[in-house]
């Protein structure tokens, strides 16, 4: 059995974009869907596989989540600020 990144997709109410994608990435992506569908046993169109590979990228990307952190404490810190309250 293949350790995927990946598991099943759920069904979710998505949001359209409309992206170009190299061919090489293409076929990737094709590929990648047809071994999830041997392990999963769940057939999807390789573009339903987009949101979930880029979901999975941002959440082990420890940049982002760092730089995403810093950016909640300096907004919180600013909110703050502007209400008045100082530091308390």
């Amino acid at each position: 059995m293949t350790k995927l990144k990946l598991g099943a997709i759920p069904d979710d109410k998505p949001v359209k974009l409309n992206i170009e994608l190299p061919a090489d990435i293409h076929r990737d992506l094709v590929a990648y869907a047809e071994v999830l569908a041997r392990e999963t046993g769940q057939k999807n169109e390789p573009v339903k596989l987009v949101a979930p590979m880029l979901a999975r990228f941002m959440a082990t990307d420890r940049g982002f989540a760092k730089a995403r952190k810093e950016g909640r404490r300096s907004k919180a810190a600013t909110t703050v600020q502007r209400s008045g309250n100082g530091g308390i």
